[in-house]
């Protein structure tokens, strides 16, 4: 057997051939390599992708999709603006009374 070479030596190289040795011979417990499990999930999410896009969505998952479409684009903008409108709507006394302090009056 050839001696290895000090400089090129590395233990993280020897690992992987021992662990590749043994994967080979199947003495590792059933376990597949991170790469074969990687593709497998992407295998597995493609094929979940294509039979939600046979299926059209329910009337209740559009309604939803609509409804989280509108709160999050601009409903809540649209309700602080109808609110900014009643408050200029108001006469001007009213909102000024409004925000003033309570001071009590002692007779």
């Amino acid at each position: 057997m050839k001696l290895p070479n000090p400089v090129l030596f590395s233990h993280q190289q020897v690992f992987h051939q021992q662990l590749l040795f043994c994967l080979r011979r199947g003495v590792l417990p059933r376990k597949k390599p991170e790469l074969q499990q990687v593709l497998e999930h992407r295998m597995r999410e493609q094929h979940k992708q294509s039979e939600l896009a046979l299926c059209p969505p329910s009337d209740m998952e559009v309604k939803l999709y609509a409804r989280t479409e509108n709160h999050a684009a601009g409903g809540y903008e649209l309700e602080k603006k109808k609110r900014s409108e009643r408050l200029q709507n108001i006469p001007e006394f009213v909102h000024v009374r409004g925000t003033l302090k309570r001071t009590q009056t002692f007779s």
